[in-house]
């Protein structure tokens, strides 16, 4: 039986399902404490796969198209940064302090990968290139994002950004992607044959992370200092973001003479933000926060990212199959 397009898909369900829990039995105590370990063990495992399932050979063919790579760094880390700023006094008032915090600081994350990759496969973009500007972003974000976060969100009063904090962000998520990537030549096949694995692997990790960070931000107070309007107004910063991402990086490439492989990644690429990295990140950067409300925007942004997304991939791909068929028809 085919699923009924207006329901969301099991991973979103499934985030649903853990702020839920984590709102009438948020853990605490060593619960907490102990929860926090496995986060980290996870998001450590995760990162690992990661490094060990990347293929030098797809990062050297995609490398070498610095333009589109600029492109779509410019986007990730200029264009949001620059909107999430430029826009606060029209936007800002829609949400409550704490959650444009969480605007201000999805603004200052790295590009996820593995949507971008697959929806630029789905829609007939340049896969090499895609595979080689996700994952260099999710890397540089590693280094640049704390950055960002330090002159973007902690001079509005939120987090703290210093060495340490860089460092911490680089132990839980830097190193082990190296350790995969040495590790690649003895486990890379058995992980390229077992990609369900990196997928549990990877939306458990996270679904982890939501739930110690909800728990946290429920014991102090979360829902009662989260109006429902709020909530509404957050749907509609996120839009505005997204909108304005996805039509300044297809403008951008046709302006600048990209072919249309390259402009689907550089759209796909630029537009997106990292669930998978910015959790962790956020742990880190804005301890003894309310780690929930920063998150909040991202989660919701990464829904929405998706659904308009799968909706503009199958639009590429129907505009590259056109051709196709009439020239079929004409022979």
């Amino acid at each position: 039986m085919a699923r009924p397009r207006f329901l969301p898909d099991n991973f979103t369900l499934a985030l649903v399902t853990t702020v839920l829990l984590a709102t009438f039995l948020p853990c605490e105590g060593q619960t907490a404490v102990v929860f926090g370990k496995v986060t980290y063990a996870a998001i450590a495992l995760l990162f690992f796969l990661h490094g060990a399932k990347l293929s030098r050979e797809a990062v050297i063919a995609g490398a070498t198209h610095w333009r589109l790579h600029l492109l779509v760094f410019a986007s990730t880390f200029v264009l949001f940064p620059v909107l999430g700023f430029a826009l606060k006094p029209i936007l800002s008032p829609l949400v409550t302090p704490d959650l444009y915090l969480g605007v201000l600081f999805l603004c200052t994350l790295p590009s996820t990968v593995q949507s971008s990759i697959a929806f630029t496969s789905m829609a007939r973009g340049n896969v090499p290139a895609a595979v080689c500007s996700a994952s260099a972003s999710s890397l540089i974000g590693i280094f640049l994002t704390p950055l960002l976060v330090s002159v973007l969100v902690v001079s509005h009063g939120g987090g703290t950004t210093s060495w340490h904090s860089i460092i911490d962000i680089m132990v839980q998520l830097l190193l082990p992607f190296l350790a995969g990537q040495v590790a690649r030549r003895w486990i890379g096949g058995w992980v390229e044959r077992n990609k369900a694995l990196l997928r549990f692997v990877d939306q458990g990790s996270i679904l982890l992370v939501v739930y110690t960070a909800f728990s946290e931000a429920v014991i102090q107070g979360l829902w009662h200092k989260t109006p429902v309007v709020a909530l509404g107004g957050l749907l509609v910063v996120n839009g505005v973001l997204l909108a304005v991402a996805l039509f300044s990086t297809r403008t951008a490439a046709r302006k600048l003479g990209f072919d249309k492989e390259d402009e689907i990644t550089i759209v796909f690429c630029g537009s997106k933000k990292s669930l998978a990295s910015g959790v962790p990140m956020a742990n880190v950067l804005f301890a003894g926060h309310a780690v929930g409300a920063i998150v909040l925007p991202l989660m919701l942004f990464h829904q929405v990212q998706l659904m308009v997304c799968a909706v503009l991939a199958q639009r590429y791909r129907r505009r590259h199959e056109e051709p196709i068929a009439v020239g079929q028809t004409a022979s």
